[in-house]
């Protein structure tokens, strides 16, 4: 017979089938063998008569989980069945044995950690996996719908993007190189040939924090466009994450079922976002007993707590202080001393995009670095953006591993990512 996927036997409902798969849950009797059987689409029942299989009944007895097996047989109803469908056994063919499988229930994080690459045969990671494809699919999506063309950058270069000792420094052929934390300073050059670009690629950040919500390697929704100002670039931002979330909510129902993630606080995302400035953030946070004054930056715990604030919502932070900022945000004129820039933050995660307008203007950028005491040295190339044609332009980074966390509703970025980099783990 020809093989088809479990949920398309699900589908099929009743006559006789042929799928295969791994064992994932099994018991039994002296009588009867009770598999439940898993592939890439869903599980199923699956009962074995020992008056059937008399002859190799014991070793079918002895079968474990994440054995690998076809079956043939006849598909029907049972309300019992943890899909609400079983099928009766006529054939197994047994194609790769597993033995004492080293996935228990009671595993803490770090062993968890050790066996990454056979915990993602697991329903959860299964689940959080096809959602986070299911992400990075709407985020290309939304791309291109709206006009943004995807470039590639270099994953190493001859200096850091965004400086500092959060950077990982790698021998390139006697040189030193460093791992990319952002494309940025591509993306502001690509701008002035395409106009409207985006990539999707893994920026690298060597911080040493062991928060749930860092990761050493994580994957960046990078978009920067000509002509935009600092309301487009929250417009876009924005639309993106709605479009995202509406995707997931229409196309991923059975794994978020399985999450048994909160579908009705993703419901609840629609436009618009909350917009506040930074000094009304300050200002509410010490209203609710935060001990934080103007010019301090805000933390996770802060972030979150602005998020649980404004309705439990989405909202935009926007004119951080310019002493906070990058070289490369631009000054909002009609409030000095502060950047059109803004981060997002989200319930539960806290920042999730962060975003600005960037300062178009090459006096000022120089003067910014000198005043920093910043030497561009071999990355001096990215002022070439200013110095031929420079245009007002605007940018965001949003954190894949956050989103489909934040939309998973996990409690760690760990779950989105299918092998997470942490200053303590580099392997498998």
């Amino acid at each position: 017979m020809k093989f088809i996927s479990i949920s398309e036997a699900i589908e099929k409902k009743k006559g006789k089938i042929a799928v295969r798969g791994w064992i994932y849950r099994e018991r039994g009797s002296n009588k009867r063998k009770f598999l439940i059987l898993r592939d890439s689409t869903d599980i199923i029942q699956c009962v074995l008569e020992r008056e059937k299989f008399e002859e190799n009944w014991e070793e079918i007895d002895k079968l474990q989980v994440e054995t690998s097996v076809e079956i043939e047989g006849i598909i029907k109803a049972d309300k019992r069945a943890p899909t609400g469908y079983e099928i009766s056994v006529d054939k197994i063919n047994i194609i790769g044995f597993s033995n004492e499988f080293p996935i228990q229930k009671d595993l803490n994080e770090e062993l968890l950690g050790d066996r990454r690459h056979l915990w993602l045969r697991s329903r959860k990671m299964t689940a959080s996996m096809k959602i986070r494809s299911a992400v990075l699919f709407a985020l290309h999506e939304f791309s291109h719908k709206n006009g943004f063309i995807e470039i590639q950058a270099p994953s190493m270069s001859g200096a850091a993007s965004e400086g500092g000792s959060e950077v990982f420094e790698v021998n390139y052929f006697g040189k030193k190189a460093y791992m990319t934390q952002s494309w940025q300073f591509y993306a502001e050059n690509f701008v002035n040939a395409f106009e409207k670009v985006y990539a999707i690629a893994p920026s690298f950040r060597a911080e040493k924090s062991k928060t749930p919500w860092h990761v050493t390697e994580f994957w960046h929704y990078e978009l920067e466009g000509a002509w935009m100002n600092l309301e487009d670039d929250m417009n876009i931002a924005e639309k993106c994450i709605v479009y995202v979330i509406d995707k997931i909510l229409k196309e991923n129902k059975k794994e978020l079922e399985i999450l048994e993630a909160d579908i009705s606080m993703l419901k609840k995302v629609k436009s618009p976002f909350k917009k506040i400035s930074y000094k009304e953030a300050v200002e509410k946070l010490r209203t609710k007993g935060h001990k934080i004054k103007y010019g301090d930056d805000f933390g996770s715990a802060e972030e979150r707590s602005l998020a649980k604030y404004y309705g439990n919502s989405f909202v935009f932070v926007t004119n951080y202080p310019l002493s906070l900022l990058k070289f490369y945000h631009g000054e909002d004129l009609k409030k000095p001393g502060t950047g059109t820039n803004f981060n997002l933050l989200a319930p539960k995660i806290g920042e999730l995009v962060d975003g600005s307008q960037r300062e178009p203007n090459l006096d000022k950028i120089i003067e910014r670095l000198k005043k920093a005491k910043i030497d561009l040295g071999a990355s001096n190339w990215y002022l070439d953006s200013r110095r031929y044609g420079s245009v007002p332009h605007s940018g965001f980074g949003l954190g894949i591993e956050r989103l489909v966390a934040w939309i998973c509703g996990f409690d760690t970025i760990k779950d989105a990512i299918p092998f997470p980099r942490t200053p303590n783990r580099f392997n498998p």
